[in-house]
């Protein structure tokens, strides 16, 4: 009996994923020590996460986007569909530098959305398809195996199928980059925070941005070792 075509011996592209799954860890342990440094830093202005961005989004003229708390640790994001600016607890009334920082990097993106921003309009476009085949490539590929081999068609649609939500994943770093670069410049262009602030701001929403490159990262691990166990013969035959 042999399984991947390594028979009994571990499957040596274990590791990819065990790769990706240390880097993740590794991301997410970072941006909360570093979001946590920085909460304990009180902003000079005095100004909440929710003040901020509404003074953020007025100096751009964006009169239609509401700012609105939404429960949860670091669980803030922009709402697209009802232009909503969503601020965790830990953000909306809180004054920190970090705090301010993660509101603006939000309303970064009703700033986006607001101009119609290209990778953010290419991000929405994929998020169907990149959840249709994030949810079906691996039900795809075990039918695939079971009833095919291999080598079956429907393991390298399931492979295909896959490569789409890690399209989506580098698609999201172009977007999420840029719009950490507005928060940062807008916060310091506006005076809601100067000097060691800002770099306190930048380094949380760096290190956020980490989470992102981590989960790309993984991602196309993982793709690889789809490609590497399934792709191109059917290994029924070896």
């Amino acid at each position: 009996m042999y399984g991947y075509g390594y028979g009994y011996r571990l499957d040596p592209t274990i590791f990819l994923v065990l790769i990706g799954v240390l880097l993740s860890l590794w991301a997410q342990n970072r941006v909360n020590s570093t979001f946590a440094r920085y909460s304990r830093v009180r902003s000079f202005s005095g100004m909440t996460g929710a003040e901020a961005a509404r003074r953020l989004l007025n100096a751009q003229g964006i009169y239609d986007v509401t700012v609105q708390p939404v429960s949860g640790k670091l669980t803030d994001h922009y709402d697209p569909r009802t232009k909503v600016v969503k601020l965790s607890d830990s953000v909306y009334n809180a004054t920190s530098v970090a705090a301010i920082g993660v509101a603006a990097h939000e309303c970064g993106h009703a700033m986006q959305h607001n101009e119609g921003y290209g990778p953010l309009r290419f991000r929405s476009a994929l998020v169907p398809v990149a959840n249709f085949g994030s949810q079906l490539s691996w039900p795809m590929i075990l039918l695939g195996i079971l009833f095919g081999g291999l080598g079956s068609p429907l393991v390298q649609v399931g492979i295909l199928m896959f490569s789409l939500a890690v399209l989506f994943q580098l698609v999201t770093l172009p977007v999420e980059f840029n719009a950490s670069s507005r928060a940062v410049r807008l916060l310091d262009s506006q005076g809601i925070l100067s000097g060691e602030e800002v770099d306190g701001t930048r380094k949380v929403l760096k290190a956020a941005a980490l989470t992102y490159v981590a989960a790309a990262a993984g991602s196309i691990l993982q793709l690889l070792r789809l490609v590497i166990l399934f792709g191109g013969r059917d290994r029924d035959n070896d």
